[in-house]
């Protein structure tokens, strides 16, 4: 399921509903719908920003990585996948960070549905 972020300060960006999940959580919101507001925004950019720095400082567990190789054998039998490529909090929290920023400097809100 796919979220669409809208605010007058930036375009529309649009991200899976899992991947939104825990910024949304860490700012106390509804997934499926909600708004942050212009007095808001501020806040949420500093809450969202601590759990990058958070999350660069744990590198990704053990179990995953065991997960993919035990998929990837050392003999190079890919079992007809692509290696996944991990993708991290801050890289998938750079599109929305962008409209809180503007959103914040024009002092518009930033409204999202599912």
């Amino acid at each position: 399921m796919l979220i669409t972020f809208t605010s007058k300060a930036a375009a529309e960006v649009t991200m899976y509903k899992e991947h939104a999940r825990r910024a949304l959580e860490l700012l106390h919101k509804d997934v499926n719908r909600g708004v942050i507001t212009s007095e808001e925004t501020a806040g949420a950019i500093e809450v969202i920003e601590a759990a990058i720095v958070e999350s660069r400082a744990h590198p990704v567990s053990g179990e995953v990585v065991r997960d993919v190789d035990v998929h990837h054998n050392q003999d190079g039998d890919d079992h007809e996948h692509e290696k996944p490529e991990p993708v991290s909090f801050s890289a998938r929290m750079y599109p929305l960070m962008e409209m809180l920023h503007a959103a914040n400097k024009a002092h518009c809100d930033v409204i999202w549905s599912a």
